[in-house]
């Protein structure tokens, strides 16, 4: 029999009441392993309302004290960290391994929030006028929401609500109805963290539910990663709405080998970068640009072998490098390009839509596939695949490479392969990306710095989590102080000056 989920409000598992349900499947067998409930306005409504009435509360709670929840919850985030992989990778398909990763990745931004007692530190200017102090100190929103993605069901909220909740605001997840059984895990930590009831709350959705959360006047602020069309809907319905809002899109990431670069290291880095998480991420390298024929030439003999060797598989099985796709639709659409590809000309080195797994037949299989000679104005080049899919581009020098990137729409994450610290160092300064990696594959920041792209890849005006997360998730104010002297001065009808 399958189960049905619940959403969670204020402190409790709360049973879906709009009568409609999303499946939830385990990718590896194909099979439906949950129905979700998808909220209604009303739902929406009541869960902001438990979160509005938290607020003043959790406000008014000294700093140090939302810190100590923080350490609790990564204490028992470590404790249940396996627990929390294993419902991931069933409702993902991801390994068990990048399961984990994403759950330690994310516990460091939970480890970032409970420094919030120095990072809401305020400034203070003695004598700005004659007997006049100015200080200013950051306060949070109220209630604010999180819309996240079904690549990392654990890590994406967490570069959302540990930053805002230690802030001092409330928060409601709406994570993807794909995988939303990790909210649920942690929803329940934090309960064990002693987070007040209200603070945190999740509800289940699909676009009604999206909208529902976009429009609502009790909600501040919103943030959102995934798609570029989305997150340009997300974005701009949230700010008519009167809200703030940080979206963060699509993606295509290039890695730059240049011919000094060590092949085996590149084609090593490609290997992870490309096929890790069955290139379910944002920050996965699509695009591997060989500056010169050689380069193009060894590499993709170097690559060949290696992405025919992954081995490909469920979650449980321990050996396995890459696991299925996230649902049957997201392979066919993946496939779709793979044909799409073909069809425009470009060289298919490695075709992985043959792929099958013994003892899982239905599941949603797809092997690492390799494309050469790729062009920039082929579909394959142009639009994020979020598959499996590696396209190789050649180029003849670095100039060309750099022009290459920088002309893409997206600018979310690139790296370069190279011993010339000349070209490193350019490149970092030329190229127009927002996160750059050198001889780094996947430049991912860490969490005391912020996460973000450029260009289509980002709406809004701050990154997540880090220095940026904290000014997303409050509000700056100053307050300029002068106590009575005794001495009388008269009304002044000018703008203050430090006369």
């Amino acid at each position: 029999m399958v189960a049905n989920l619940n959403h969670y409000v204020s402190g409790r598992p709360i049973e879906g009441t709009s009568g409609r349900y999303g499946d939830v499947f385990n990718p590896a067998t194909g099979l439906i392993s949950a129905r979700v409930p998808l909220a209604n306005r009303a739902e929406v409504d009541a869960a902001v309302a438990r979160a509005y009435k938290a607020f003043p509360e959790w406000a008014a709670t000294p700093p140090l004290r939302r810190a100590r929840v923080m350490y609790r919850f990564r204490e028992l985030l470590e404790k249940n960290g396996d627990r929390l992989a294993a419902v991931i990778s069933s409702e993902h398909g991801k390994v068990h391994d990048d399961a984990m990763g994403e759950v330690v990745r994310g516990m460091e931004v939970v480890e970032f929030a409970s420094g919030i007692p120095h990072l809401l530190k305020g400034d203070v200017t003695e004598n700005v006028g004659t007997q006049v102090d100015s200080h200013s100190l950051r306060q949070p929103l109220g209630v604010v929401a999180g819309i996240t993605p079904f690549n990392f069901p654990a890590m994406v909220p967490m570069w959302m609500f540990p930053v805002a909740i230690a802030c001092g605001n409330c928060f409601i997840l709406k994570p993807s109805e794909r995988d939303p059984s990790a909210s649920l895990v942690i929803a329940e930590l934090l309960k064990q963290s002693g987070l007040p009831d209200g603070v945190f709350n999740v509800v289940h959705g699909d676009k009604e539910t999206v909208d529902a959360l976009l429009d609502h006047p009790g909600i501040q602020a919103v943030s959102f990663v995934g798609s570029t069309p989305v997150a340009r809907y997300i974005y701009q319905r949230g700010c008519a709405a009167g809200k703030r809002a940080q979206a963060l899109g699509g993606a295509k990431n290039h890695l730059v080998a240049l011919p000094d670069a060590d092949l085996d290291q590149v084609a090593d880095a490609l290997m992870g970068a490309a096929f890790g998480s069955a290139g379910e991420r944002c920050m996965a390298v699509s695009v591997a640009v060989a500056v010169g024929d050689r380069v193009g030439d060894a590499l993709v003999d170097k690559l060949v072998p290696r992405i025919r060797d992954l081995k490909i598989g469920p979650a449980t099985d321990c050996t396995a490098q890459m696991g299925p796709l996230v649902t049957e639709q997201h392979r066919a659409r993946v496939v779709g390009y793979i044909e799409k590809g073909v069809e425009e000309g470009a060289s298919l080195v490695v075709d992985g839509r043959g792929c099958r797994v013994p003892d899982f037949p239905n599941g949603f299989w797809l092997a690492g596939t390799l494309f050469d000679r790729v062009k920039p104005q082929m579909t394959i080049y142009k639009e994020e695949i979020f598959g499996p899919v590696l396209s190789v581009v050649r180029v003849p020098d670095y100039d060309s490479a750099v022009e290459l990137v920088n002309t893409h729409q997206y600018g979310n994450g690139t790296a370069i392969f190279t011993r010339d610290g000349d070209c490193a160092r350019d490149f970092g300064h030329r190229i127009q990306v927002g996160m750059v990696g050198i001889n780094v594959p996947i430049p991912v920041p860490m969490a005391f710095h912020s996460f973000g792209g450029w260009k289509a890849s980002l709406f809004g005006d701050h990154y997540m989590h880090g220095p940026e997360g904290v000014r997303f998730y409050t509000r700056l104010k100053t307050i300029t102080t002068r106590w009575p002297t005794g001495l009388r001065a008269g009304a002044d009808f000018v703008m203050p000056t430090m006369k």
